[in-house]
């Protein structure tokens, strides 16, 4: 047991995901979007699952655009690099209702979380605890798991369908999600700082 949690380490050390600074100019960068944004805060998340507020939406979309063509473009040019995992249709279901699940209830996702945390929030603490604790579990059985999840489907991405055109797929896949986000009409619902101004009136 105690040999699979090093190696887990071991594993996350060895990604070469870049010198400590890249590292954290990036983190800084993220969270001050997020900040910026304000949806790290339970009621944007809570407003987008009841489709009542689009700035979750419209950020994801704008996000995932940019960083398909930005991420695809720099690993062909040799400064960087990804890692596609395998398709478990198994674990993708499961993992995919426990994410939904725990996301309604703490209003947080992995992303927003530590912004949260950092901010003074204490049930998302008790949350990224209990994900870690998770996290720990999922490794030490893994095994066990593994049956449970099924047969991979191999680490298929969208460009294998589209051999030889994988730039132009690349920039309409880009275009069309970057669009999405600009057409998606901006809703807002009010935030805990408009709830405590409109109580103090």
């Amino acid at each position: 047991m105690f040999d699979r949690i090093l190696n887990m380490f071991t594993t996350v050390s060895n990604e070469s995901h870049g010198s400590l600074f890249v590292v954290f100019a990036i983190g800084l960068v993220f969270g001050v979007i997020i900040q910026y944004s304000r949806v790290d805060k339970f009621e944007k998340i809570a407003g987008f699952a009841m489709l009542r507020d689009t700035v979750v939406p419209k950020m994801l979309f704008l996000a995932i655009g940019l960083a398909a063509v930005g991420l695809y473009f720099m690993v062909e040019a040799g400064y960087a690099s990804y890692h596609p995992k395998p398709i478990i249709l198994g674990g993708l279901i499961i993992g995919g209702t426990i994410f939904g699940v725990s996301m309604a209830i703490l209003g947080k996702c992995p992303g927003t979380g530590p912004v949260s945390i950092a901010e003074g929030r204490i049930d998302v603490l008790v949350g990224a605890i209990g994900g870690i604790f998770g996290g720990l579990v999922f490794t030490v059985y893994f095994d066990f798991f593994k049956k449970i999840m099924g047969e991979s489907l191999g680490k298929t991405t969208l460009i294998t369908y589209f051999q030889g055109h994988e730039n132009l797929v690349v920039l309409i896949f880009g275009i069309v999600l970057i669009a999405v986000s600009i057409v998606i009409p901006l809703r807002q619902e009010f935030d805990e700082v408009d709830l405590k101004q409109l109580e103090e009136i």
